[in-house]
C-alpha cells in the first residue's frame, strides 16, 4: 500500500530538474545596457566605432561592465546602473551623431554557459519605459478604401468598353456619370456581379443625366477597419522593432486603438516620431509642356495635372495619374551616391511593383519622373470637455525629378534628400511599410526606472511575505505533512518562474498577484488532502489504509475546484487587456503546476516516509 511506481519518481525528477534549469537564468537580474545599431550598411559597426563609443565613455567618466557585439551589426554595451546607463546613451549620442541609433535595454546577466536559457520577462510597470494609446483614424482608412475603388471603377470599366463620362467623390460615396440610363443599366450588371457583398448599387439621377451612386456595403466598412487596425499593429511591431526596444508589447484595445509599451525607453519623443508617422511615396510623370509659374499664379491647373511644389518652394506640374505607390516596396536602406556622396535610398519593390514599373518606365524613356513623398501627420488637442480634437496635415513635397534614361525594375535609388538622418528615417519608414490610416497618441505615460524598482521590490516582498507566513501555519498545523506540503509549494514557485520562463511570457505587478494568489491556494489541495487523512483516523482507519483514503478521497473535490478557477482564468486571458491576461496567466500556470505538486508530488513524498511495508501506530499530523 502507498507505492508509486518507478516511472512516476523518474516523471517527477525529470520535471522538478528541467524546473530548475529553466528557472535559474531567474536569479541573475538584468544589466542595464545601452544597444547600439547602425543606421544603414554604409555606416557599420567596426573596431573604430567602437573605440569611438569606448573615448566618449571615457571623457565622462563612464564605465561599462560588459561590451558585446550581437547580430544584425548591433553592439550591447551593459551597465551597472540606470543613471550610468542614460548618461552613457546621451555620450554615445553625442559622438556618434545621427548615423547610428541607440536605445536604451535591460540585458540579461546570466553567464555565459547559460545564457541559451533566458529569464522572465518584465513589464512596463517593473522595468520603466513609456506607454501609448494610439487611436486609428477610421474615417481616413474608410476614404482611402473609396479612393482605391474609384481607381478600379476606371480600369474596370474601361477593361469591360463601358463607356462613362467620369467617377467622382460624393460624400462617403462614389458617383459614375452615364450619357444614358441604358449605358447606367448595362455598367450596374457588371458591377454588381464584379463587386459582390462589397458595394451596394442605387440608381441616381443628376442635372448631367443619369449615374450610379455606389457606396460600401455594412460588410466591406467593417472588413475595412479590421484590416486597418491588424495593418497598424503588423507596421508598428517592424517600427518598434527597428528601434531595437527589447520585449515591446503592441496590442490591439477595443476596435480602434493599439496599446503600444516600449519599457527601457525613457524619451519617448524618436519613438513618437516614428510611430506615429504615417508616410509613403508616389511616382508621378512631370508635365513639361505647361508652365508651373503660370498655373500657380493663375490657379488655371491644366486637365490632368496636379500641382506640387519641390523642397525648394517652386512649383511643378504632375500628372494627376500616379505610375506606382510605396505599397509595393519591400525593403529600403540608406546610403550615399558613388560620385556625389549625397545621401540616397535604395529601394526594393515586390514582384508585381517590378513589372508595373518596369512597363510604365519603358513606355515613357525620356520624360521626366518626379518621386512625390507624402507625410500624414496628426495634432490632437484635449478639449475643456474632456473630448480629444484631432487636426490631420498631409504634407506633399516632391523630393526627386530625374529623366528616364532606361526601363527601370524591381531595384533603383531616390535622391535628393538632404541629410543622412532624413534618409535614414525615410529609409525605416518605407522598410517597416506605411500605416494603412493614421494614428494619433491619446494617452501617453512615462514610468520611471526607479519606480519599476520599487514596483519589483514591493511585489518580491508581498511574495516572500505570504509565502513565509504560508509556510510557519503548515508546518505548525500539520507537522511533518506540512513540511513536506511547505516542499511542494517551493517547488510549485519553482515551477512557476520556469514555466514563465519557458514562454518567455512579461510578468507584471498583476501577474505577482496572480503569483501570490497561487501561494494561497497551492496549500489549498494539501488542506483538503489531510483534513480527510485526518477524518479518516478519526474513523478507526489504519494510517496506511487513512493515507490512500484521504488521497483518493479528496482528488475529485480538489479537482472540481481548480478546473473551475481554470476556466475564470482562460475566461480572463480571452476577454481582458494587457494586465489582466498577465494576472490569468500566472494564475492558470500556478493551477496546473500546484496540481501536480500538491498531489502528485507530495504522495510520493509520503510515500517514501510512511509507505511500503512500514508498519504505522500513529501519523505525524
Amino acid at each position: 500500500m502507498n507505492r508509486y511506481p518507478l516511472w512516476k519518481y523518474i516523471l517527477i525528477i525529470i520535471v522538478m530538474l528541467a524546473g530548475f534549469i529553466f528557472a535559474l537564468p531567474n536569479l541573475y537580474p538584468s544589466q542595464p545596457a545601452v544597444q547600439v545599431s547602425a543606421s544603414s550598411t554604409d555606416f557599420p559597426l567596426n573596431e573604430y566605432t567602437l573605440n569611438q563609443i569606448k573615448e566618449s565613455l571615457t571623457k565622462k567618466g563612464l564605465k561599462a561592465v560588459e561590451t558585446e557585439s550581437v547580430l544584425n551589426n548591433k553592439v550591447l554595451i551593459r551597465f551597472d546602473s540606470p543613471d550610468t546607463q542614460l548618461a552613457a546613451n546621451e555620450a554615445i549620442k553625442e559622438t556618434l551623431g545621427k548615423e547610428y541609433s541607440t536605445a536604451l535595454n535591460l540585458a540579461p546577466a546570466t553567464p555565459s554557459w547559460l545564457r541559451s536559457l533566458n529569464p522572465m520577462n518584465l513589464g512596463l510597470d517593473l522595468r520603466g519605459g513609456v506607454h501609448f494609446l494610439m487611436e486609428v483614424d477610421m474615417k481616413s482608412a474608410l476614404d482611402k478604401a473609396l479612393t482605391r475603388t474609384s481607381e478600379e471603377f476606371r480600369t474596370y470599366l474601361r477593361g469591360e468598353k463601358i463607356k462613362y463620362l467620369g467617377v467622382k467623390r460624393a460624400g462617403d460615396s462614389l458617383l459614375i456619370q452615364f450619357k444614358s440610363t441604358a449605358l447606367r443599366d448595362g455598367a450596374r450588371a457588371k458591377l454588381k456581379r464584379e463587386y459582390r457583398n462589397q458595394l451596394d448599387f442605387i440608381d441616381f439621377e443628376t442635372d448631367k443625366g443619369a449615374a450610379l451612386k455606389a457606396t460600401l456595403t455594412q460588410l466591406n466598412i467593417d472588413n475595412t477597419k479590421r484590416f486597418a487596425l491588424q495593418q497598424n499593429i503588423t507596421t508598428l511591431r517592424k517600427r518598434v522593432n527597428e528601434l531595437g526596444v527589447a520585449e515591446p508589447v503592441i496590442q490591439q484595445q477595443g476596435l480602434e486603438r493599439i496599446v503600444v509599451q516600449l519599457p527601457g525607453v525613457q524619451d519617448p519623443t524618436v519613438a513618437k516620431e516614428i510611430l506615429g508617422t504615417t508616410a509613403t511615396l508616389e511616382f508621378r510623370l512631370v508635365d513639361e509642356g505647361n508652365n508651373p509659374f503660370t498655373a500657380q499664379s493663375t490657379g488655371r491647373i491644366p486637365p490632368g495635372d496636379k500641382l506640387f511644389f519641390e523642397r525648394n518652394g517652386s512649383p511643378i506640374l504632375l500628372k494627376s495619374r500616379v505610375m506606382l505607390t510605396g505599397d509595393y516596396i519591400t525593403d529600403a536602406s540608406a546610403g550615399f551616391g558613388q560620385e556625389d556622396q549625397r545621401p540616397n535610398v535604395s529601394i526594393v519593390l515586390d514582384g508585381k511593383g517590378g513589372k508595373l514599373f518596369s512597363k510604365v518606365t519603358g513606355a515613357n524613356i525620356q520624360k521626366l519622373m518626379a518621386v512625390v513623398f507624402i507625410e500624414h501627420k496628426t495634432v490632437v488637442t484635449k478639449q475643456e470637455d474632456g473630448t480629444f480634437k484631432k487636426d490631420t496635415k498631409v504634407e506633399r513635397e516632391v523630393i526627386n525629378v530625374a529623366r528616364i534614361q532606361d526601363t527601370l525594375s524591381n531595384r533603383f535609388q531616390i535622391t535628393g534628400l538632404d541629410s543622412p538622418q532624413e534618409s535614414s528615417q525615410l529609409a525605416l519608414l518605407l522598410r517597416a511599410g506605411a500605416l494603412a490610416a493614421p494614428v494619433y497618441i491619446v494617452e501617453e505615460r512615462t514610468i520611471g526606472p526607479s519606480l519599476g524598482a520599487d514596483n519589483i521590490k514591493a511585489g518580491f516582498k508581498s511574495v516572500v511575505i505570504g509565502f513565509i507566513l504560508v509556510l510557519i501555519f503548515m508546518a505548525i498545523y500539520y507537522r511533518v505533512f506540512g513540511l513536506v506540503a511547505n516542499l511542494a509549494l517551493t517547488l510549485n514557485l519553482i515551477l512557476i518562474v520556469a514555466v514563465l520562463s519557458m514562454l518567455q511570457a512579461t510578468l507584471t505587478l498583476p501577474g505577482i498577484a496572480g503569483i501570490v494568489l497561487t501561494v494561497g491556494m497551492a496549500v489549498d489541495a494539501n488542506v483538503l488532502i489531510y483534513e480527510r487523512i485526518k477524518e479518516e483516523l478519526r474513523n478507526g482507519l489504519t494510517p496506511q489504509a487513512a493515507i490512500e483514503s484521504g488521497y483518493a478521497k479528496a482528488f475529485s473535490t480538489i479537482a472540481d475546484a481548480n478546473i473551475t478557477t481554470l476556466i475564470a482564468a482562460i475566461v480572463l486571458f480571452g476577454m481582458g487587456t494587457g494586465p489582466i491576461k498577465g494576472f490569468a496567466i500566472t494564475l492558470a500556470i500556478g493551477i496546473v503546476s500546484s496540481m501536480f505538486t500538491a498531489i502528485m508530488g507530495t504522495r510520493a513524498v509520503i510515500n517514501l516516509i510512511y509507505g511500503g511495508q512500514k508498519r504505522l501506530k500513529k501519523l505525524h499530523i
